[in-house]
């Protein structure tokens, strides 16, 4: 697979705590640089980032990052502030618990309110894989698509693994058609994006792959 294919996939991703806006700026001078999808980044540096980046790079944020038990107001709030200071997409966390007690209403009416405030501007649905059974994997493909959400994603990159194929199989079998995935954590070569889009996800949260094309720059 051609490796801006790959590149066009990826959102460049920094959410470590420690991070800076000085990390940021770089952030997007590479994703620019390598025309990523977009560069994922801390709520806090939304609007010096859109700023800083204009209209060269699209911005995502994380909502209810990493735990997803906030309440839904806070998350509401949270997705509306990120909006105002230019956020392009953001990526929420469920409420895991309501989802483990079988509150499915719940979590279906937090992701549709999520949705209203994003509007048009793309929602992606992080149900964090490694803390759910088969059943609850299956059951939030269900969910996101009712909600109208435009992505189901694997995972924060902050709890016990990350993407693995066997769940992005299993999500492109149970979604809907309009709902795309996105692969998240732990992706740390350029054979395992390329597998992860050939089983169906359509984005990448990946902090690697830009750095493993630049190593490849610097070889040569």
């Amino acid at each position: 697979m051609d490796i801006k294919k790959i590149l066009s996939k990826c959102d460049h991703t920094l959410l470590l705590q420690g991070s800076t806006m000085g990390e940021i700026k770089d952030l997007i001078d590479d994703a620019i640089r390598y025309q990523t999808a977009s560069v994922c980044i801390p709520p806090c540096y939304v609007r010096e980032a859109k700023e800083y980046a204009g209209s060269k790079m699209k911005i995502c944020t994380v909502i209810g990052f990493p735990n997803g038990n906030m309440t839904t107001a806070v998350k509401v709030f949270e997705t509306e502030d990120a909006i105002k200071n230019g956020a392009d997409e953001i990526d929420m966390v469920i409420n895991i618990g309501m989802l483990k007690a079988k509150e499915y209403d719940y979590v279906l009416d937090e992701i549709k309110e999520i949705k209203k405030v994003c509007g048009d501007r793309i929602l992606k649905v992080i149900v964090e894989t490694c803390l759910l059974d088969e059943k609850e994997k299956i059951k939030m493909c269900g969910i996101v698509t009712q909600a109208g959400a435009d992505y189901i994603k694997t995972s924060t990159g902050f709890s016990t693994n990350g993407a693995t194929f066997k769940d992005v199989e299993l999500f492109a079998e149970h979604i809907g058609e309009n709902v795309k995935i996105k692969a998240a954590g732990g992706i740390t070569s350029l054979e395992d994006a390329e597998r992860f889009i050939e089983l169906g996800a359509d984005r990448l949260g990946t902090s690697r792959v830009v750095k493993l094309v630049k190593a490849m720059g610097d070889e040569k």
